[in-house]
């Protein structure tokens, strides 16, 4: 039986919306630089991958054009090469690799690159404009258009989850992202970029300079309950602050997904096996918490219970959401998001289920795992869960 296997995966750092300095970076030049750069780690002929899969939540806006395709010619690859994007809004990057895989197990090719890519900076001022808005749905489910951040304030709100309790976890996330920085554990996964960025002067003038990025800039190993509780609300007579919530930030991820005999006979020794995917609707009000339905409706077909993970990644959205999240499903506090997550990294949309995968995959080896998940909320009411197996 064909299994897809993942033997390489990259991303680049993430860095914040519009003040960082990927804010004159095109979308385009970050998804080819980890594209190219899984092609290129692998050794394997650029001419034998199948397709270039990737994610996007906001892709017209952010690309130009298909951004699966566009990032194949911009890492280099072969005109013969196609190219796809997919859509399911934050889990975008964690559907492509996904897609992907099934491709493989269908026997419909052997070679993939899969991954997702966002700039927040180009995209976010244009999201939710009136004229976008369905008239029959704004009418009926008005709830599909709420902001996110509105939607965690009505987790929190619906479920009883304090502001103390989602300050704690968004002082610990920065803290475990700023240990795992300084350990140098995403070393491996970081793709350095060389580009231009806007800054501004010491004298108040914008100027362009050159930069290479090489790590992550929302990570404040200062982080501490004081001054994140000092933060104001987003909105009025609410708990979620930037403290507890995920930075707006861009970037892009990939993985290079093969089937495994493949993988054998080019001498490639696989990160982990793809095993299964789902994906579950919820209340749109409430779409922080669509984990709590993705995961089961994983594992029940697996025949696992949540004991049987030893790796949790649970995209960190929002704080009000993940504290949710794991206690409704039980995760043990110390599997889940041992690195931190988006509340210090940064999250931008359509890149973040594929950073998970690539980052699950080389934690989960390093702690001598067997199986990990990597689950997303999404925009709009949904959730997804992918389980992974560590080959070492």
């Amino acid at each position: 039986m064909r299994q897809a296997v993942i033997v390489e995966a990259a991303r680049t750092p993430q860095t914040r919306s519009w003040k960082g300095a990927f804010n004159l970076t095109h979308p385009v030049a970050l998804a080819g630089a980890v594209v190219e750069a899984v092609v290129g780690r692998s050794g394997i002929d650029p001419a034998t991958v199948a397709d270039v899969v990737m994610g996007c939540a906001n892709p017209e806006g952010a690309a130009g054009g298909n951004l699966g395709r566009l990032s194949a010619l911009r890492a280099g690859l072969p005109e013969s090469v196609p190219g796809q994007t997919v859509n399911r809004f934050c889990a975008s990057g964690l559907q492509a690799i996904a897609s992907a895989a099934q491709r493989i197990l269908a026997d419909e090719c052997d070679v993939v690159v899969a991954g997702g890519c966002e700039s927040i900076t180009a995209v976010q001022d244009e999201m939710n404009q009136h004229l976008a808005r369905d008239h029959w749905l704004a009418q009926n489910v008005p709830d599909v258009y709420l902001p996110m951040l509105d939607t965690a304030e009505i987790v929190a709100r619906r479920y009883g989850i304090s502001r103390d309790a989602q300050d704690e976890y968004g002082v610990r996330s920065h803290h475990r992202a700023a240990a795992a920085q300084a350990a140098g554990l995403f070393r491996d996964e970081i793709v350095p970029v060389a580009t231009r960025a806007a800054v501004m002067s010491a004298d108040g003038r914008l100027e362009t300079v050159d930069v290479v990025v090489e790590a992550d800039e929302g990570v404040r190993p200062d982080a501490d309950l004081r001054t994140t509780g000092a933060l104001r609300p987003q909105r009025q007579g609410g708990s979620v602050t930037a403290g507890n919530a995920s930075g707006f930030a861009d970037g892009a991820s990939a993985a290079l997904l093969m089937d495994a005999d493949a993988a054998e006979r080019s001498g490639l020794a696989p990160l982990g096996r793809f095993v299964g995917f789902a994906v579950a609707g919820v209340a749109p009000d409430e779409m922080g918490i669509g984990p709590v339905l993705a995961v089961p409706k994983l594992l029940e077909r697996q025949g696992l219970s949540v004991d049987d993970i030893d790796l949790w990644e649970l995209n960190e959205a929002f704080a009000s959401q993940v504290l949710f999240c794991r206690d409704t499903l039980g995760i043990p506090d110390d599997l889940l998001n041992v690195n931190g997550g988006a509340i210090a990294i940064g999250h931008p949309y359509g890149s973040s289920g594929a950073r998970l995968v690539g980052h699950a995959l080389r934690e989960g080896r390093r702690r001598g795992s067997h199986r990990v998940v990597v689950t997303m909320c999404i925009g709009g009411g949904q959730g997804a869960a992918a389980l992974f197996e560590i080959i070492r």
